[in-house]
């Protein structure tokens, strides 16, 4: 009978070499992953960015719809403080639509108040009072309002009388000084190609422009815009119930040393309290409270919502002209495509 012999062959492990290049290849491979999975991750972003935009944008019509006219930028009393008193300034724009983003039971804890302050504001202290108590509801964080691409929302802003929650929308007071914007007033300015011209916002200090107003059309013209979040706590860059230019709302810009969406100058804004960080796009000037411009974590781009509702990008380099052109509600010029 013929034996047959069966040789187990040893098994070998991995050489070290071999590991280091198939840890490698993993390597590699993770590499190319990775900035595919941030640009579906920042896709993401965008597009729930663009969809709050819309939902802001939606809100403040039916605002118009119910009231004759889109909610003023904030209320102050002219006669009795400066446009730019954070401390005695009134409710926002933000504050006035809470009912339409399905925040109304938010807002009816300080329904009395606001009401109080607004007849304050508009009769110049005949009636109503300097009602503060609406500010209770600053430090609620509000989801609609907060872009989910922000680095610092988790930063609370720390002024005028205690903590502040953050968001990231603005509304467009006009590219011009707001104080000249107040009641609907509409500043005249001379800038590069276009010679003089008008400087009126959408939503303005006391006043909303309603829609056939908004001379230039609706959906030539930036009712609200994105900004960014300060970096530290009494940068009120970015917060949702604080009126104030850079707080939510947009004022001076596409003039001067503010120069289009995501300046990288130094100074651009301007706000008490503010760092200087041109290093990411975030220069400003402590010291004033009337210059504030688009700003966004988007890369290359900001979000805005158009008068119509209507949520579109535009891009960094945006001519300087051309967008005081888009933040004008009554240029009478017609600005190229951006």
């Amino acid at each position: 009978m013929t034996r047959i012999r069966i040789l187990f062959r040893r098994w070998r492990g991995f050489t070290l070499i071999e590991l280091l290049v198939v840890i490698a290849i993993i390597a590699i491979l993770i590499g190319l992953l990775l900035p595919a999975v941030q640009k579906v991750r920042e896709a993401a972003a965008r597009m729930k960015c663009s969809n709050q935009l819309k939902q802001l944008a939606l809100a403040c019509h039916s605002y118009h719809d119910a009231n004759g006219g889109l909610p003023p930028a904030y209320y102050v009393n002219l006669s009795a403080f400066g446009w730019g008193d954070e401390n005695n300034m009134g409710p926002n724009w933000g504050v006035l639509i809470l009912p339409y983003i399905e925040q109304d039971n938010l807002q009816k804890t300080v329904t009395a108040s606001i009401t109080n302050y607004i007849n304050y504001a508009k009769s110049g202290g005949a009636t109503g009072s300097n009602d503060q108590t609406w500010r209770n509801i600053r430090t609620t964080n509000i989801p609609t309002m907060m872009c989910p691409s922000e680095s610092f929302g988790t930063v609370q802003g720390n002024r005028a009388g205690g903590s502040w929650a953050r968001g990231n929308y603005a509304a467009n007071m006009g590219p011009g000084d707001p104080n000249s914007a107040a009641n609907g007033g509409s500043p005249q300015y001379g800038i590069t190609t276009y010679g003089t011209v008008s400087a009126g916002g959408v939503m303005c200090i006391n006043w909303g422009s309603t829609l056939p107003g908004i001379e230039d059309g609706s959906s030539n013209t930036l009712m609200i815009g994105h900004l960014r979040v300060g970096p530290v706590a009494d940068d009120m860059r970015g917060t949702w119930a604080f009126g104030l230019p850079g707080g939510s709302t947009f004022a001076n810009h596409g003039i001067g040393d503010s120069y289009g969406p995501n300046d990288t100058g130094c100074c651009s804004d301007d706000l008490s309290g503010c760092v200087d960080r041109p290093d990411i796009a975030m220069g400003c000037w402590n010291g004033g409270y009337g210059q504030a411009t688009a700003r966004s974590s988007h890369s290359g781009q900001v979000l805005v919502a158009m008068g119509d509702g209507s949520v579109r990008g535009f891009r960094n380099g945006v001519q300087q002209n051309v967008w005081f052109l888009i933040n004008s509600r009554n240029d009478g010029k017609v600005w190229p495509n951006q």
